[in-house]
C-alpha cells in the first residue's frame, strides 16, 4: 500500500480535527520538509497541515528545547535605562491620563536621540516597546472650535422655535455660508475616485495660485424646510454684497415660485465673514434686498464657536465635498456641472450659477446709513437676531 492510498483510506474514516491532528503528526515525524511532503501525499493544504502541527504541539510541549531562561534578551532588559530615556524623548501630550499617548516624532528620529544617549536599538525594536507603552500614530482631529458661549443652549432654543414658527407659516426658512474657496485649474482635490485599471488623472504636483486660472467662491443658499441647495459661485471677494446677492438669486431663480405671497424670510447663519454679525455692509445689503423684494428678512445668528452646526454644513456642503472628490476642478464649468449633479437618497437637489461680478473689499458703512436702517432688534440677544422691515415710500 502506498502513502496516497493509506491517506485516501483514512481520510474519509476521521473527523477534521483528527484528520489535522493525523496529518500534524505525520509532519513532525518527518521533520525537516515534512509539510511539503505530507502536502504532496495527502492532497491537503499546506495550512492544514500547519494548524494540525500547533494543535498537536501540547503533545509535544513537554521536552523542552532550551533551558528556562534562554533566548535572546529583550532591549529593556539589556538596558535598564532605555525606557526611561525614551519616555524623556516623547513628551507625551493630551491628557495625561488617557490610555492612548501620541508622539509626533518618527521612529528613525527617536532611534537617533537614543544612540546619543549611549542606547544601540533598531527601529523594529523600538516600535514594539513603543507599542508596550501605550503610543500609537495618531493624526490631528478637527473638534475644538472656541469657547462656549453662556447663552449658546438659549440661542439655539431660540433659533428653533423661530424655525418652528415659520414652518407653521409656510414661510422660507434658509441656511446660509461661504464654501472653501477653490482654485481652478488641473489641481488635486482630496478623495479618491473609482477609475479602471491602470488609468490615473494626472494633476499638477504645485497648487500655486499663480498656476490656476482664477479661485472659486461658492456661497451656498440651504432652503431647510424644501431640502434644496442653491450655490452662487463668485469669481472675486466673498463679501457681504457677494452674500446677499446669493440670497438675491436664490429668492428670484427659485424662492419666489416656492413661496408666493409670503412676505417674510428667515436666514440662519453663523456670526462671522461676509454675514457676520458686526459686518455692517451685510446689514445694508439686506435692506436693500427687503426694499426690492418686499420681505421682511429676519436673521438669526449661530452662537460662537458652533458654525460647523449650520445646517448648510452637513445637508449640502458635505454632499458637494463627497461629490467632487478625487474629481480636479479644472474649470467654472467643472465646477458648476459637479455642484448641479449633487443629489441624496432624501431627495437633496442643487442649482448652481457662475457670478462674474466683482465684489470690492473695504466697502464702508457710515453711521447716518445704519441709522436709516428699518432694523428691530429682538429682545433677547439683538445682536444676533433681528429683523430687517422693507422701507415704503
Amino acid at each position: 500500500m502506498t502513502t496516497k492510498e493509506q491517506y485516501a483510506i483514512l481520510h474519509p474514516a476521521l473527523n477534521e480535527l483528527q484528520w489535522r491532528m493525523y496529518l500534524g503528526t505525520e509532519a513532525a515525524r518527518i521533520g525537516y520538509g515534512g509539510i511539503s511532503i505530507v502536502a504532496r501525499a495527502s492532497g491537503a493544504d499546506r495550512k492544514t497541515i500547519r494548524k494540525g502541527m500547533r494543535e498537536i504541539t501540547p503533545a509535544f510541549s513537554k521536552a523542552r528545547v532550551r533551558q528556562a531562561g534562554g533566548g535572546r534578551k529583550k532591549s529593556t532588559q539589556k538596558d535598564a535605562t532605555l525606557v526611561a530615556d525614551l519616555e524623556s524623548l516623547l513628551e507625551p501630550k493630551g491628557d495625561p491620563m488617557s490610555l492612548v499617548r501620541w508622539t509626533t516624532q518618527s521612529l528613525a528620529t527617536l532611534v537617533r536621540a537614543l544612540t546619543e544617549k549611549k542606547h544601540t536599538i533598531k527601529k523594529s525594536a523600538l516600535a514594539g516597546i513603543l507599542a508596550v507603552l501605550g503610543f500609537s500614530l495618531k493624526a490631528n482631529k478637527k473638534n475644538i472650535e472656541g469657547v462656549s458661549h453662556p447663552d449658546r443652549d438659549r440661542q439655539f432654543q431660540f433659533i428653533k422655535k423661530s424655525c418652528e414658527l415659520f414652518e407653521r407659516k409656510g414661510s422660507p426658512i434658509i441656511s446660509v455660508d461661504c464654501k472653501k474657496k477653490e482654485l481652478i485649474g488641473n489641481f488635486k482635490n482630496q478623495g479618491r475616485a473609482w477609475q479602471p485599471k491602470g488609468k490615473n488623472t494626472i494633476v499638477n504636483v504645485y497648487d500655486f495660485k499663480s498656476l490656476s486660472e482664477g479661485r472659486a467662491c461658492p456661497y451656498g443658499v440651504y432652503d431647510i424646510i424644501r431640502n434644496t441647495g442653491f450655490v452662487n459661485v463668485g469669481v472675486d471677494h466673498d463679501t457681504a454684497a457677494f452674500a446677499v446677492e446669493s440670497i438675491r438669486r436664490w429668492w428670484r431663480r427659485i424662492g419666489q415660485a416656492l413661496y408666493p405671497g409670503k412676505t417674510e424670510l428667515l436666514i440662519t447663519s453663523d456670526g462671522g465673514g461676509s454675514n457676520g454679525v458686526k459686518n455692517r455692509l451685510w446689514k445694508k445689503e439686506l435692506q436693500a434686498f427687503a426694499d426690492e423684494t418686499g420681505l421682511a428678512v429676519t436673521v438669526a445668528h449661530l452662537p460662537p464657536a458652533t458654525s460647523k452646526w449650520n445646517k448648510i454644513e452637513h445637508r449640502l456642503f458635505s454632499y458637494i465635498s463627497i461629490n467632487w472628490k478625487g474629481k480636479p476642478l479644472v474649470s467654472l464649468e467643472t465646477i458648476i456641472e459637479l455642484l448641479s449633479h449633487t443629489t441624496t437618497t432624501q431627495g437633496l437637489t442643487v442649482v448652481a450659477l457662475v457670478d462674474q461680478n466683482s465684489y470690492p473689499l473695504g466697502v464702508k458703512v457710515t453711521d447716518t446709513e445704519m441709522e436709516k436702517l428699518h432694523l428691530i432688534r429682538n429682545e433677547f440677544h439683538g445682536d444676533w437676531n433681528y429683523t430687517i422691515n422693507p422701507r415704503t415710500g
